[in-house]
């Protein structure tokens, strides 16, 4: 078996000359990344306006997305409660109610005591209200916003799905107490008579009734077949 070496492969392991090997290199490499550029202009220029005017319009719909809109005080001729003189007013007035009271008792009895705690949590709740962006009308009273807008949802559309989750749980682990005591000798008097034990374990299975009501839809135990 033989091995043949060529020689102009000989010739730079024997005299390694580094300027007559870098430059060749150096040279193909600057011919082949000016060729790749051009190609790809080329291909790549009629597909670029329309993906240039996509962008922007998706960074414009964004920025006016974000931006703060001072125009929603104005919604059925609300305004933002710390800035309405009938709110600030019907608050000067319930803790002026509460002075006039508190000046009944003495400095450390329990009524005043009592008064003075009802005072700090009326201040608190009106500086709630001023703080968390509530609109007033021109009762001075706060009013919900209930048409959908998100930037109101804390006020009617989150409480409300907390209220239907936490009723439908307790109406969920009634019905599966119900259930489950229905095959006993005497199912009435668990009724009266609640049986602690499988009434707390049924309370922590409850928190999960949303999945537990759509299983049993799928599997068609959620409605009793013979009503």
């Amino acid at each position: 078996m033989s091995l043949t070496i060529p020689t102009n492969l000989s010739k730079p392991l024997l005299k390694p000359k580094l300027n007559s090997q870098v430059t060749p290199k150096v040279s193909r490499s600057l011919v082949v990344c000016s060729s790749t550029p051009s190609s790809d202009k080329n291909s790549t220029s009629p597909s670029a306006p329309p993906l240039q005017a996509f962008s922007a319009a998706l960074a414009l719909s964004s920025i006016l997305l974000s931006a703060p809109q001072p125009a929603v005080a104005d919604i059925s001729g609300l305004t933002p409660c710390k800035e309405s003189k009938q709110f600030a007013k019907r608050e000067q007035q319930q803790i002026k109610k509460l002075q006039s009271s508190l000046n009944l008792y003495a400095p450390d009895s329990a009524p005043a005591l009592a008064i003075k705690a009802t005072i700090e949590k009326t201040k608190r709740r009106f500086d709630n209200y001023g703080k968390y962006g509530l609109l007033c009308g021109s009762d001075g009273l706060p009013h919900l916003i209930v048409n959908g807008d998100q930037r109101h949802w804390g006020e009617f559309i989150t409480p409300g799905l907390l209220f239907l989750y936490i009723a439908g749980w307790i109406g969920w682990v009634g019905r599966s107490y119900l259930i489950a005591i229905r095959d006993d000798k005497k199912p009435a008097m668990k009724e009266i008579i609640i049986d602690v034990p499988l009434a707390s374990s049924l309370l922590f299975r409850g928190f999960i009734w949303p999945v537990a009501a759509y299983r049993e839809l799928i599997n068609g135990d959620l409605v009793a077949k013979d009503v």
